[in-house]
């Protein structure tokens, strides 16, 4: 009798990687995204301190934007590329 389990090939084998059972041999790029746009906010939280040049905002806000910037890039590669 057939078995009604459906089997998964995600394309790593068993024997060389143990972990890929359960799902952890690829990469998550959506942690990845998420962990941009908490480093981008923390960033700009960062603006709101105790010094009276404002140089630093200029650079963290500067750094905000690039990092939201791979963010946005990497969303799109990914959603595009998926598509194809």
């Amino acid at each position: 009798m057939a078995s009604t389990e459906v089997e998964r090939h995600t394309g790593v084998d068993v024997e060389d990687v143990p972990s890929a059972e359960w799902g952890w041999s690829t990469e998550n790029y959506r942690f990845y995204q998420i962990g941009g746009l908490l480093a981008a906010g923390f960033l700009l939280l960062m603006t709101h301190g105790n010094h009276t040049g404002h140089v630093e905002d200029w650079f963290m806000i500067g750094f905000a934007a690039v990092l939201v910037g791979f963010v946005v890039r990497s969303f799109y590669v990914r959603r595009n590329r998926d598509t194809r």
